[in-house]
């Protein structure tokens, strides 16, 4: 099989204050692999993305339409010159990320009870709406 599939990407889901980052991977038997997943600061966005990078380099940045959605991209635009960027619209991404969350960390006592849908995850969930834009790009090209 080709390794044209093959793709690595940076999502970042903005926010006001803080950004959801998702390291992504597709292989060439296109299955989606988090690599890294971070929440960081708005002033911190272009140290976490050079983190990113270390870990493993990626062809595009993927970027949510929601919230200080053009403030991170003209930062990014500014820094990263010739950096693709690829901004998508990031319609229900926090209730799918908060139903990930619940996915990836198991609830326990009384949160067991109640459908994970009607509970708010104890801690940001940002970084898992990342991941859920990066798997839209993935899964549709």
């Amino acid at each position: 099989m080709s390794t044209m599939n093959e793709k690595t990407v940076l999502a970042i889901d903005p926010g006001s204050a803080k950004c959801g980052m998702a390291l992504v991977t597709r292989d060439q038997l296109e299955q989606i692999e988090l690599v890294w997943r971070t929440i960081a600061e708005l002033g911190q966005l272009l140290e976490r993305m050079i983190d990113a990078k270390a870990v493993r380099p990626y062809e595009i940045v993927i970027v949510g339409s929601g919230t200080s959605s053009d403030r991170v991209v003209k930062m990014i635009r500014e820094s990263c010159v010739g950096l693709a960027i690829l901004v998508v619209d990031e319609k229900d991404t926090t209730f799918q990320a908060r139903e990930r969350y619940w996915v990836n960390n198991k609830r326990s006592g009384w949160r067991r009870l109640l459908p994970a849908s009607l509970q708010v995850p104890p801690e940001p969930v940002d970084d898992f709406a990342a991941l859920i834009l990066a798997e839209r790009v993935l899964t549709s090209s």
